[in-house]
């Protein structure tokens, strides 16, 4: 099937050659690009020197590079030159991106210059001057329109004795040789397969990039409007660029230019079939968010964390900061060492998960924030730990739960709050809310330091009411005094925890499928009978290492027998007729001209699904959207998707929700996290 991309530039190309074949018979009219050929410095007979076309566009006005893109057309050049005088590959400086209705074009909006090496004849008499001559047209195009133009251009060369030293160039030269891409002393390594382009550029670590793109001389052999993904590994720069869909073409090499940062520096290689390796550190294409500075992004940090406490995804840990609260009215000694305990245990897990996901990536793994709840052993394990949990509660069994049981030792109260705290972290952490995703996600870009101080302050954060009980009399002697009815509160916390257990096997059930999530409750049933079998045994003041041990025993060699999870499925549920995301189908959706939204949900994303039965999931939404002919394309992150997190680091995110909205001409608006049926029908109206 052709593309509409493949038709536009057909059309286009048509056009220009029918305004190509009426230059002859038209009025002639200044032309929108001056061009001027200009000599390089005297040099001797057979000794090679420079010649420059200068162009110079009129203000709203652009020219092309050698590979003009997806529409456009490269500089044509004939040269008339003397006996035994030759010219070699013209050289252009770093161009431009230009994305108008979905079409990538490769172009210059300002004054630029084409050197070309000319060689002298051997036989040239020194002294004299060689006249050069060249016919070039190219193409001249604003935003709207394109114009073929042309010009014969022509001047003379000086001739120097053999004997003589070159003279040195004119100093535009100097500043265009500045503009040209510099060469790599090494070959890049390629691989060309059926739907990317990957590229191993030698580039050494210390080289900044600030919005690299890069840009493929031979035709048609990318996509040029895909997003590019860029990611570094040591010295080398890897580089992923989709194929383009039409023409589909092989070869044994590529060349190209890798465009380094907005000032127009870049270097120029050469590529041959090679190993490209997988991973490395993803850096950004396009325009790399501006970061605030760090003490905002700690700031942040801190109020993300502490709102995190009033959150609804953090629900499953209710009973447990419950318990925490009804304990710090016992005295102040123990308050204080539990408010202590607590934070230390958040603080210890937010780091060594920021630790963890920061080593992660940099080895390459494509793993983002809340990473941990997308592995299923993880969810089979906090499962079976919140089953333990709520048979505790529920009297069951007699055993630590930790911040609620002591031995009376400040000893004890400490590892019990510890204990707390980290549990807590662990599983509230998945979810962001507002000054959180900020600051994770900038935490993803930052040197290593500053991104643990992020971490850290996220779990100050999160701890900070409990420290405010523990360290302010004021408001601890507002907490009822520990008494009789704590027994009472005890047997009642373990609903929320129960509740826990459902969402817990929920999550099974939609991260493994059907059969995972069964034989997953199967095995926790087994652990709450072996707990409960060893609260019998206590109860009669029986020894009880017999079912602690089967206990033990069933809860690690169960998740070891469950099934493979069943591949996510295939389709998508959803009024909107959303598809599923991908990196090919958005930069297809991004040339259809037509507007694109996109957002990035979990299952275990509990602001997602808010969003989705407030927002996106109506009956208001999907009239406006299909009146403006939106194309939704919808990432699910609740499994490990590498090409959600490559989209999720690429806007500055570090999880989910992420909503992105892309206007009819490809340009992208981040939406707030918490969306209205009125935000997103506003969308599609504007």
């Amino acid at each position: 099937m052709i593309s509409r991309r493949y038709c536009l530039s057909m059309a286009f190309l048509c056009h220009v050659l029918i305004l190509l074949g009426l230059v002859g018979t038209a009025r002639a009219e200044p032309n929108h690009i001056a061009a001027q050929l200009i000599a390089g410095p005297a040099a001797a007979p057979g000794a090679e020197t420079q010649l420059a076309i200068r162009m110079t566009p009129a203000p709203g006005w652009h020219g092309y590079w050698v590979n003009p893109g997806d529409a456009g057309l490269g500089m044509q050049l004939d040269w008339s030159l003397p006996k035994g005088a030759k010219t070699g590959e013209p050289r252009y400086p770093v161009p431009q991106t230009l994305l108008v209705q979905g079409l990538m074009n490769h172009v210059y909006e300002s004054e630029y210059a084409v050197l070309v090496p000319f060689s002298m004849p051997a036989d040239a008499a020194p002294g004299s001057r060689l006249p050069v001559r060249v016919k070039a047209q190219w193409l001249a195009c604003t935003d709207q329109i394109c114009v073929p133009e042309s010009a014969r251009l022509a001047a003379e060369v000086a001739i120097t004795s053999a004997r003589t030293d070159q003279a040195p160039p004119p100093a535009d030269f100097g500043e265009w040789g500045r503009r040209l891409p510099a060469p790599l002393d090494r070959p890049a390594a390629m691989a060309l397969g059926d739907r990317d382009l990957r590229l191993a550029i030698p580039l050494p670590a210390s080289v900044e990039l600030v919005s690299p793109h890069v840009f493929i001389r031979e035709d048609k052999l990318v996509d040029y409007a895909a997003p590019q993904l860029f990611a570094r590994k040591g010295d080398l720069l890897l580089v992923t660029i989709p194929r383009a869909r039409f023409e589909p073409r092989g070869g044994d090499a590529v060349s190209g230019v890798l465009k380094l940062d907005e000032a127009g520096n870049g270097v120029s290689f050469a590529g041959r079939p090679g190993k490209v390796p997988e991973g490395g550190v993803p850096v950004f294409s396009g325009e790399a968010p501006k970061l605030p500075a760090l003490p905002w992004l700690l700031l942040a940090a801190l109020a993300g964390g502490l709102l995190l406490n009033v959150m609804p995804c953090v629900f499953p840990i209710l009973s447990l900061k419950a318990l925490s609260l009804a304990r710090a009215g016992e005295s102040e000694a123990h308050a204080r060492i539990e408010g202590l305990a607590y934070a230390a245990g958040v603080i210890a897990a937010c780091l060594a998960l920021g630790a963890l996901l920061l080593a992660l990536r940099a080895g390459g793994e494509q793993v983002g924030w809340a990473f941990q709840l997308q592995e299923p052993l993880v969810v089979v394990a906090l499962l079976l730990l919140a089953a333990a949990i709520t048979a505790n509660l529920l009297g069951l069994f007699e055993f630590a739960v930790p911040g609620f049981v002591g031995t009376g030792s400040p000893r004890s109260y400490t590892q019990g709050a510890f204990a707390t705290g980290l549990l807590a972290a662990f599983v509230a952490t998945p979810c962001t809310g507002p000054f959180m995703a900020s600051a994770m996600g900038a935490a993803l870009l930052l040197p290593v330091l500053p991104a643990l101080l992020l971490f850290a302050a996220l779990g100050v954060g999160i701890a900070l009411p409990f420290l405010a009980v523990a360290f302010v009399p004021a408001l601890r002697t507002r907490l009822p005094r520990p008494g009789a009815w704590m027994v009472q509160f005890r047997r009642w916390m373990a609903l929320p925890m129960a509740l826990t257990v459902a969402a817990l096997a929920w999550l099974a059930w939609k991260v493994g499928g059907a059969g995972f999530a069964a034989l997953t409750l199967v095995s926790a049933g087994m652990v709450v009978a072996a707990l409960a079998w060893l609260g019998w045994r206590q109860r009669r003041g029986q020894t009880a290492a017999v079912p602690a041990f089967a206990a033990v025993m069933f809860a690690l060699t169960g998740p070891l027998l469950l099934p493979q999870p069943a591949p996510p499925p295939s389709r998508i549920e959803s009024i909107l007729d959303a598809r599923p995301f991908g990196e090919e189908v958005l930069a297809e959706a991004r040339r259809s001209g037509r507007p694109v939204f996109v957002y990035m949900t979990a299952d275990w994303c509990l602001t997602c699904k808010v969003n989705e039965g407030v927002a996106i999931e109506r009956t208001e939404t999907k009239a406006a959207f299909d009146k403006a002919g939106v194309i939704v394309l919808r990432g699910d992150w609740t499994r490990r998707d590498p090409g959600i997190t490559r989209y999720l680091t690429a806007q500055g995110a570090a999880g989910v929700p992420l909503y992105v909205w892309y206007d009819r001409s490809g340009r992208a608006e981040q939406l707030p996290q918490v969306l209205t049926p009125a935000l997103l029908a506003g969308k599609a109206g504007g």
